[in-house]
């Protein structure tokens, strides 16, 4: 008995003596995995540091997408040369070359650098970009708060400005800075063509934005859109039906498609009379909306750190094409917008309830991008996803609920008849326009091996 006894108590020592050889290795595992969600948890307010930048900069919608691009790129290229399991950009990317980290692994946390990066990339690149500084000054204190070593910390951030130089140095190469040398735009004269709108009657967005490099797409007149409907004053004609069905659903629109008109607005800047007076609201752009469902869905699905940068930088470079391919289209077909012909030939005091955005009609450009974006983010995430989007209620815009990007798309889309602003072929054609724009991308991403994310 007394053998038994030894015998049982030497077991039970060893087993103590297990448990306690284990428990730093379970508690390890707790505090990465902790880690790893409070990194997740940083990269939706960084994105958004950005969107918050252009908001006061008032960054046009094809503007606002490239920055989104590059400043997602360069988080990318960090976390890829951390994970063996995440695909190069050099086959997918234009004239793409790969700056190399030499940096020891192990010497940096590629999750800070990625994060850090994010927002050193927009203070090279926005206008008001050294606003970013007190974003990246407090992230690094929230970092010296959770007691990150200072080594390491000034590691990730060495890595961070050396791969955001590197992505600003990609992005002079896209032909943007040239932009300004262009003859400016003068309006066509013509019945069927585009012109200034009230109250602002701002000069055109971006004339010559079709002569900016894609990132995937091979070109901008890559996926032409179907014709228009030919211009008719004619009361029979179907282009005056297509302006007729936009002011009757003005003249009794539902609650609901008040309320989608008004969530899908993302107009930069608004502007508002009071007798001789103007003001200016500014919200976040078409691009910036679906960044920000991008991080939405991420969270919702659980994504790990790395598939949430995945995400958000396919997100990015999708809209960026997505608006250099709408805005050829805008620019060719010169469209007249629906205020301006109801104005002269249906009722000369009409307004739309969204303010129309100044430059051409055809394509819709929330069409073309959100059909894109929902064809990627489909392929990442699947078409069953359901999320709560409440990136409009910062405006006091409540939040609505999708089950899949599509959907969401769909809404963005016929958002812009409800709202006032475009005929229903500029819809219709736009997310035919957007689809193909998207599946595109999407068969570059199987063809580098970039599948969807888990």
């Amino acid at each position: 008995m007394q053998r038994i006894g030894k015998y049982m108590l030497l077991v039970i020592l060893l087993l103590g003596q297990q448990r306690t050889i284990a428990q730093p290795t379970a508690v390890k595992a707790r505090v990465m995995q902790k880690s790893e969600a409070a990194f997740t948890r940083y990269l939706q307010p960084a994105v958004f540091s950005l969107s918050k930048i252009m908001m006061h900069d008032v960054v046009n919608p094809p503007a606002a997408a490239r920055y989104y691009a590059y400043c997602m790129l360069g988080a990318y290229e960090i976390i890829s040369q951390n994970d063996s399991t995440l695909t190069t950009l050099n086959n997918l990317l234009k004239q793409y070359e790969r700056p190399l980290i030499t940096t020891k692994r192990g010497s940096y946390d590629p999750r800070i650098a990625a994060i850090y990066c994010i927002m050193e990339t927009g203070r090279l690149m926005l206008p008001s970009g050294y606003r970013l500084q007190e974003e990246e000054e407090q992230f690094i204190a929230q970092q010296i708060k959770a007691r990150v070593p200072r080594a390491m910390l000034d590691s990730s951030v060495a890595v961070a400005n050396y791969i955001a130089a590197k992505m600003a140095g990609y992005a002079k190469a896209d032909r943007y800075g040239k932009l300004s040398a262009q003859l400016r735009y003068t309006p066509v004269k013509g019945d069927s063509y585009w012109y200034p709108t009230p109250p602002a009657y701002m000069e055109a967005v971006e004339p010559n934005w079709k002569t900016i490099r894609p990132l995937v797409i091979d070109s901008c007149n890559q996926f032409l859109p179907k014709p228009p409907v030919v211009f008719s004053k004619d009361s029979a004609s179907e282009f005056y039906k297509m302006a007729k069905e936009v002011y009757d659903v003005s003249v009794k629109p539902t609650e609901e498609q008040l309320n989608i008109a008004s969530f899908w607005d993302c107009n930069p800047f608004v502007v508002a009379t009071s007798g001789h007076m103007m003001i200016g609201f500014k919200k976040i752009s078409p691009g910036g909306h679906w960044m920000n469902i991008a991080g939405i869905a991420a969270q919702q699905a659980h994504l790990s750190f790395n598939a949430t940068i995945t995400v958000q930088m396919l997100t990015g470079i999708t809209i960026h094409d997505a608006f250099i391919s709408c805005w050829d289209e805008k620019y060719r077909s010169n469209r007249i917008r629906p205020e301006t012909y109801i104005n002269r030939y249906i009722n000369i005091k009409w307004q739309p309830l969204l303010q129309t955005p100044p430059f051409p009609e055809y394509t819709s450009g929330h069409s073309v991008v959100s059909t894109a974006a929902a064809e990627v983010l489909t392929y990442m995430l699947g078409d069953k996803l359901t999320y709560t989007d409440n990136s409009e209620e910062i405006f006091e815009i409540p939040a609505r609920t999708f089950t899949s990007f599509r959907q969401a798309a769909d809404e963005a889309a016929v958002s812009r008849l409800y709202g006032g602003i475009h005929y229903r072929d500029a819809i219709v054609n736009g997310q035919d326009q957007g689809r193909e724009v998207g599946m595109f991308i999407v068969g570059r991403l199987k063809a580098v091996g970039m599948k969807p994310v888990k």
